[in-house]
């Protein structure tokens, strides 16, 4: 089977933002959302003095990606793994710090274009949405076993969905009846409970609903959390982490982490900066980098990307109260 190929959103972007991270010998490169390595071998092509570890928790990910970047040898690992523990990786190579870490933020082409994972709503499928099918609990169980106030909460914080309450009664009133197995019943739901007005604006009345559910069944948001604070303490001083996000939840997530790391924590009117006082991180774009339309017209997917960039400035251990070892 032929790796399927999809056009990576702001390639040449992201591949400069990681350069000067990653041109001395042995300069190490964690993409930590692998999918297909589109990004991964634009790096392995480019900087041909870095080492690439490819994180993925989606197990026919790795795979492909492994298929597809067998020529590059040694300089390419697979790991399976969750993104948030990117820690746990870098020490279990033998690592104490990495010069660049990558996050592509959402779910991937690929699983959106294999109808049985239960990603898409155009097509009837097993409500699974699960990056890793091999763990954990499916869209389905959730629909199946949450109360309306906790559904109620899911589809209005990851999804916006101003119909929150009133979809997740008729979810709750209709499971007494007939369990939730694929995505047809609840696309059928969605039709009938949202207003035809609503219907008419702002794209399938599914999509939210669907994008809330793969939130919450992979924790995306809560990983993430966990994630962004776990690469910035894993670079050494001019390492650099980029971040594309496609949801503004994700997006406010990342400016938040990168703003506090980056802060001058002093006085604003002090006409000096103590030693000892700068910040660690800098950043490296100016608020969040947007495709333009060439290729948004080429990459519809990169229509909503938001692309960010810090650099470690400073060594870690030098914000560390003393006698607190790293």
């Amino acid at each position: 089977m032929s790796t399927p190929r999809h056009a990576p959103v702001l390639l040449d972007r992201v591949v400069a933002l990681l350069a000067p991270a990653l041109e001395r010998p042995g300069s190490v490169y964690v993409d930590c959302t692998l999918g297909l390595g589109g990004h991964s071998e634009a790096v392995l092509q480019r900087l041909p003095q870095a080492r690439v570890v490819g994180i993925d928790r989606d197990p026919e990910a790795l795979r492909l990606s492994r298929e597809r970047l067998a020529s590059f040898g040694d300089r390419f690992t697979a790991v399976h793994a969750v993104y948030d523990e990117l820690p746990e990786v870098v020490a279990g190579l033998g690592l104490d710090h990495v010069d660049a870490v990558f996050f592509d933020l959402g779910v991937s082409s690929m699983q959106l274009d294999v109808r049985e994972r239960g990603f898409a709503y155009a097509e009837d499928a097993p409500l699974d949405m699960r990056m890793d099918p091999t763990t954990g609990a499916t869209a389905a169980d959730l629909l199946n076993t949450a109360t309306a106030q906790e559904l109620t909460r899911i589809l209005r914080e990851y999804g916006e969905e101003k119909f929150a309450s009133r979809i997740a009664r008729e979810v709750v009133r209709r499971r007494e009846a007939t369990p939730f197995t694929t995505s047809a019943d609840l696309v059928e739901l969605l039709y009938a409970t949202i207003p035809a007005p609503a219907r008419r604006t702002g794209g399938h009345p599914a999509k939210r609903t669907f994008q809330a559910l793969r939130m919450a069944v992979n924790d995306e948001l809560g990983v993430l959390r966990r994630a962004i604070p776990a690469s910035l303490d894993v670079i050494g001083v001019g390492g650099r982490v980029v971040v594309e996000s496609y949801h503004s939840l994700e997006d406010r997530l990342v400016k938040r982490a990168f703003a506090d790391a980056t802060r001058l924590d002093v006085p604003p009117d002090l006409p000096f900066v103590p030693e000892g006082s700068e910040p660690a991180l800098r950043l490296v774009t100016r608020g969040a980098e947007q495709a333009d339309e060439h290729e948004i017209a080429e990459n519809p997917r990169a229509a909503s990307v938001r692309l960010r960039a810090v650099e470690r400035v400073l060594p870690a251990s030098r914000h560390l109260p003393p006698g607190v070892a790293r």
